[in-house]
């Protein structure tokens, strides 16, 4: 396991995210056999995540990426949604798997929502990593939670504090000074 950082406190090993994803690999091979998948990966977060996860499906699907910013360089979501960059294949009358490293207000997987309905999908379901359900602000149907946590930053297997942190193998929760834990 890689090193742990002084302002970062382990969360979710790299061992029960191996074997989470491994889960929803099969939840999700078992709801789309026989079906013309194409699944989504929202960047830049889901990268690893994103990575296994496709792995750990035994199907054949279309795969591409979106990505969406509501961040910038800020440690809090501004609100503000944009789309930097738009998905490349054709979904219409396809089933199509959004996935998603975090949830937490939910503003950001809404808008990517009804921007991918004006494609007339088949279905689309939602798959995130981490779920934050207290900070939700936005109902969103989520069909694939890996992790349900509370309220806290984390970092690692993609995500980040201003861009750095997202190589770790784990997810730890990320402590500035002015949130130390003790």
């Amino acid at each position: 396991m890689g090193m742990i950082r002084q302002n970062i406190q382990m969360m979710i090993s790299e061992e029960e995210i191996r074997q989470r994803v491994k889960e929803l690999g099969r939840l999700i091979e078992a709801d789309y056999s026989g079906k013309d998948l194409v699944v989504i990966g929202l960047l830049k977060g889901v990268f690893p995540f994103f990575a296994d996860l496709v792995r750990a499906i035994d199907l054949d699907f279309h795969v591409t990426f979106m990505r969406i910013s509501s961040y910038g360089f800020d440690l809090e979501s501004s609100g503000k949604v944009k789309i930097l960059q738009d998905i490349d294949t054709q979904i219409s009358g396809k089933n199509v798997l959004i996935v998603e490293d975090i949830i937490d207000t939910g503003q950001t997987l809404a808008m990517t929502l009804e921007h991918l309905k004006t494609q007339s999908p088949a279905s689309i379901r939602i798959c995130v990593l981490l779920d934050k359900p207290s900070r939700r602000i936005v109902d969103v149907p989520v069909d694939y939670v890996g992790f349900s946590i509370k309220d806290v930053f984390v970092v690692g297997y993609g995500l980040d504090a201003r861009e750095m942190y997202r190589n770790l193998p784990y997810i730890g929760i990320f402590h500035t000074e002015s949130n130390l834990v003790t």
